[in-house]
């Protein structure tokens, strides 16, 4: 099972997009611990996927170890981590993608708080 973890910043642009909605969404992002091979693969930085999960009109964007996502079956994906770093409307959603891609280049994958 994979551990899925959203930053605060986002946490709290759900909180306030949603309202009370925003366990619903939670949920639904926290049911890639069962099934991490969810998501539709956008790019890669540095052995750093970049994967979307969409939700209505709104696109999730998710960072993960590319190697052990391509290599290992969903059983021995144990200590896998997903982390949710960014949410845009499909207006924004080049941009979005160019912004996640800038900071994995110039940071890293620490550079999402």
């Amino acid at each position: 099972m994979a551990y899925v973890e959203v930053v605060d910043s986002l946490y709290q642009k759900i909180s306030k997009q949603f309202k009370a909605e925003s366990v619903k969404v939670l949920q639904y992002l926290k049911a890639l611990e069962e099934n991490p091979k969810k998501g539709k693969v956008l790019g890669t930085v540095g052995g750093i996927l970049i994967k979307e999960l969409k939700y209505r009109n709104f696109r999730f964007y998710f960072i993960v170890d590319g190697h052990k996502m391509k290599f290992l079956s969903v059983d021995d994906l144990t200590d896998l981590l997903l982390r949710f770093v960014r949410m845009s409307d499909k207006k924004h959603q080049q941009k979005t993608i160019n912004e996640i891609k800038n900071i994995l280049k110039i940071i890293g994958p620490k550079g999402f708080k």
